[in-house]
């Protein structure tokens, strides 16, 4: 039914609007995800969502223990609009609860911070399966809780004085590198026609004007 829709609604969006709809669902991906935890200044938070879209990324995971997050448009440039946000707000431990929900979808959970036993950048294996990226705050950087239960520790090597990079510029870094190599690589890293049609609905109704009374419209003609 999915399919029909779509076939339906398509017909009210420029073609070459809905081609590039295709064009970018086809270099999507959900092997890799990306995991914000209580970043409070948005501008940096958006940035990284930005980013995330630029290198095909879906799937963006947002903990918000102390802090609210809210896009900042003007550093995001709607890039909100195409990527799938997923907040995590309402429990005791957000953190944990983003772990426990990411390792049960098969990922493993990557912090992205110096460690006795991290690994450089280069070096982390994709063909061991999906990964998390697990980004904290430049003041505080990840939670005792991610460090707990990180399968992986994740560095950026650097010859400076200074110890670390923006957020925004650690993000970026490392999901240019990593979605290089996995489109280089023979892992199966596409989303399922299933999921590339739901995404595709998604996008066909936030393109629409008053897309509720198309749909009405699609389901009264069957």
């Amino acid at each position: 039914m999915s399919k029909e829709l779509i076939d339906f609604l398509k017909e009210f969006v420029l073609e070459e609007r809905f081609s590039n709809f295709q064009k970018v669902l086809n270099n999507r991906t959900r092997y890799i995800t990306v995991v914000l935890e209580d970043i409070f200044q948005s501008q940096n938070a958006s940035a990284v969502l930005r980013t995330a879209d630029c290198f095909g990324l879906q799937d963006i995971h947002i903990i918000e223990n102390k802090y609210q997050y809210q896009v900042n448009p003007d550093v995001s440039l709607g890039s909100a609009n195409w990527l799938n946000l997923y907040k995590y707000n309402n429990s005791e431990n957000n953190t944990l609860e983003t772990i426990h929900f990411l390792k049960n979808n098969g990922y493993r959970i990557i912090a992205t911070t110096p460690h006795k036993n991290d690994i450089d950048l280069e070096k982390l294996n994709l063909n061991n399966g999906k990964v998390a990226l697990f980004f904290g705050t430049e003041l505080n950087g990840l939670s005792d809780i991610v460090l707990d239960n990180a399968d992986e520790y994740l560095k950026i090597p650097m010859v400076g004085f200074t110890e670390s990079f923006n957020i925004s510029v650690s993000a970026a870094i490392i999901m240019y590198e990593l979605t290089r190599k996995l489109r280089m690589s023979d892992i199966n890293w596409q989303l399922t026609d299933a999921e590339k049609d739901e995404i595709m609905l998604c996008w066909l109704k936030q393109t629409l004007r008053k897309p509720e009374l198309l749909i009405k419209k699609f389901y009264q003609k069957k």
